[in-house]
């Protein structure tokens, strides 16, 4: 969601996106769409709270639960992906924002997104923001996080959560636009390993991070909800130009997007899960590397041969994009979740069954 500023002149590619918002927006308007903000998953600690929505122009009379749908109609139909492409943002946009008891205005971005951190004292638990724009409003479940010591859960979504084939462009593109949702299949085991990390770890806050686009957020949230994975916020991206050039880093969002999550709760310890189809190896050795002792287990999910060539064009594991040989079978220390980093375990596995068993041998997840 955020802007890079290290340009003051918006890259064209910008230029021409913000041109195109206000055409359409201008083009819509003009036949009574309204207004209406499509309020995701935020979170919260000590005293603050984390808020993000997108506004977006809807046909009139369309309700705050049908935006968030992107015309699902209900978690039961079937949707292509396509349609959750279809959005017309309204950029700047100020937003109402009622929560902890407390009202702020804030102002979407140029893409109509709204990313803010709010003062806030919320009890523990789920809670709810509420969100205003044109005379509607919308509720954002929170998820607020204990204050204290604790452990937390950080899940990539693509190839460790679903089973995507991603990011080789023809497949991205199928799986993305064309694909009915309920076609997508989970990663055998996954859910199960969430469900029993959390009732191991009670309370324990759930996120999920992916280079995905927040346009596909509702279908990605009914997704999980339909396979069993434990709530949580989901943290995606804008895929949009930014001030610098066509598309953001995916692998700068992960990065940035985790070390925000360990400044935002600096008691937590974290079990990062992920896949060796693209950077996740990378980016958790080195978040492990710069936080000493707060990583507290990686866990990779390891692509079939096959999967990799999907994800990548190449059989192995890469290393930071470029196909690694030596990757191809990790060392025997890591195969066997011996101590990396710190304090950090990791352990691997070709699904969540086999992560599950690789972390009981380690004794981080009960038998039982």
């Amino acid at each position: 969601m955020s802007v890079s500023t290290s340009s003051q002149r918006p890259h064209v590619a910008a230029r021409l996106e913000d041109r195109a918002y206000a055409v359409v927006g201008r083009w819509l308007a003009r036949r009574g769409w309204e207004p209406r903000v499509e309020a995701y998953t935020g979170y919260a600690g000590d005293g603050w709270a984390r808020i993000m929505a997108r506004t977006v122009l809807a046909p009139p009379g369309t309700r705050p639960a049908e935006v968030a749908e992107k015309d699902a109609g209900s978690a039961g139909r079937a949707v292509r992906g396509w349609r959750s492409f279809l959005t017309a943002a309204v950029p700047h946009a100020v937003v109402g924002v009622e929560v902890g008891g407390q009202v702020h205005e804030v102002r979407a971005d140029r893409g109509g997104y709204v990313d803010a951190m709010l003062g806030a004292a919320l009890e523990p638990g789920w809670r709810q923001a509420r969100l205003s724009l044109g005379g509607s409003t919308s509720v954002a479940p929170v998820l607020v996080v204990p204050p204290g010591p604790g452990t937390a859960l950080v899940s990539d979504v693509d190839d460790t959560a679903m089973v995507t084939a991603l990011p080789r462009p023809l497949l991205a593109a199928w799986n993305s636009f064309v694909l009915h949702e309920h076609a997508r299949r989970p990663v055998p085991g996954m859910a199960g390993l969430y469900r029993r990390w959390l009732a191991a770890n009670p309370g324990a806050p759930t996120f999920y991070l992916s280079t995905g686009a927040w346009n596909v957020a509702p279908a990605l949230r009914r997704f999980l909800e339909r396979h069993g994975y434990p709530a949580g916020p989901l943290l995606l991206t804008d895929w949009g130009p930014t001030n610098t050039g066509w598309f953001r880093s995916g692998r700068e969002h992960k990065l940035r997007s985790l070390q925000r999550l360990l400044a935002e709760f600096p008691e937590t310890t974290w079990v990062l899960v992920g896949d060796d189809g693209q950077h996740d190896p990378q980016i958790y050795a080195e978040i492990a590397a710069e936080h000493p002792g707060r990583v507290r287990v990686v866990a990779i999910r390891q692509l079939s041969p096959a999967e990799q060539v999907l994800a990548h064009g190449s059989p192995v594991p890469t290393r930071d994009g470029e196909p690694s040989p030596e990757a191809a079978v990790p060392s025997a220390a890591a195969a066997h979740g011996a101590p990396q980093v710190g304090a950090t375990v990791t352990v691997t596995g070709g699904d969540g069954n086999a992560l599950a068993l690789a972390l009981i041998d380690r004794g981080l997840l009960p038998a039982g």
